[in-house]
């Protein structure tokens, strides 16, 4: 299960790149949702997860929506549209980065190490050196996509440190707190997204199968519940590091299947980031390698 997340992860900026040829950003954003939200909702009920109390936890809940799905998922699917799908999927490393960073400032519990700082620094030169902002040639840089990826990155770190503080203490059962933040997403994206030329998704099967299938079912709904079972199974920080896989699987994907041109420098650059996440998670690593061992 820790694998097949990893892999559903990151294939889907190989889907919002081909997606992205047909709709907008934004049309994509929704209609994931759209699709991500049936399988979960389906699975609550089964779980009996929803409850009337719950609607008075509405104003956290819209918060989650805004940071931990629309600006998190409009961010990666803009991105991945300006850029190559390997090389957007190489910059999602950075969420763990910007999640400890924000943790460390928002939250309790977290300690700056030589390892961790010099972890952020590594990562961040990763970065750096994939969006290429200095050079002669800063035309053919594509500064812009890489900061849509940045600003996707930052929305998964915020959504994580609120849910930790505000939303986790509330108890509301998983499944019934996914639907919740998925269906208000449904609902403000319905108010906010353009839908002329959202049919266009139906002209080509593969894609409007990617969009569906690989971006709604599986990397929404499907992904969401995995996740929190693989966190049931083997702990919060077990979970959190398969955070590891999707840059690598979306480099294989874009090189390999799709024949993308990725030059060394990108690889270098995400070589940099995955080098700087396994700094900032190293004392957690080792904590739990212990504890296991004992």
């Amino acid at each position: 299960m820790f694998w097949l997340l990893g892999i559903i992860w990151g294939s889907s900026f190989i889907y919002m790149k081909m997606a992205s040829q047909l709709v907008s950003p934004m049309q994509i954003v929704l209609l994931r949702v759209v699709f991500g939200l049936v399988p979960i909702a389906l699975y609550a009920q089964y779980k009996g997860a929803f409850k009337r109390a719950h609607v008075k936890h509405a104003g956290h809940l819209a918060v989650m929506a805004v940071v931990g799905t629309i600006a998190y998922y409009y961010g990666f699917a803009k991105g991945s549209s300006l850029l190559l799908s390997g090389v957007a999927g190489a910059l999602s490393g950075l969420t763990p980065i910007l999640s400890f960073l924000l943790a460390l400032m928002f939250l309790g519990g977290e300690k700056a190490s030589a390892f961790r700082v010099l972890g952020i620094v590594i990562g961040f030169l990763g970065v750096l050196l994939i969006a290429q902002p200095s050079g002669t040639d800063i035309a053919a840089t594509n500064i812009e996509g890489v900061l849509y990826n940045v600003v996707g990155s930052f929305s998964v770190g915020a959504s994580f440190v609120y849910a930790k503080k505000y939303v986790i203490p509330l108890g509301i059962p998983v499944s019934a707190l996914i639907t919740y933040q998925l269906g208000l997403s449904l609902v403000i994206l319905l108010v906010v997204t353009d839908m002329n030329g959202i049919g266009e998704i139906w002209s080509n099967a593969y894609v409007a199968a990617g969009l569906i299938l690989g971006l709604g079912v599986l990397g929404t709904g499907i992904a969401f519940i995995i996740y929190y079972y693989i966190i049931d199974e083997l702990g919060a920080v077990s979970a959190a590091s398969v955070a590891y896989i999707p840059p690598v699987v979306a480099i294989i994907i874009g090189v390999f299947l799709v024949g993308e041109k990725i030059d060394l420098r990108e690889y270098l650059g995400a070589a940099l980031i995955l080098v700087g996440v396994a700094l900032v998670n190293r004392k957690q690593a080792v904590r739990t390698a212990t504890t296991h061992g004992k």
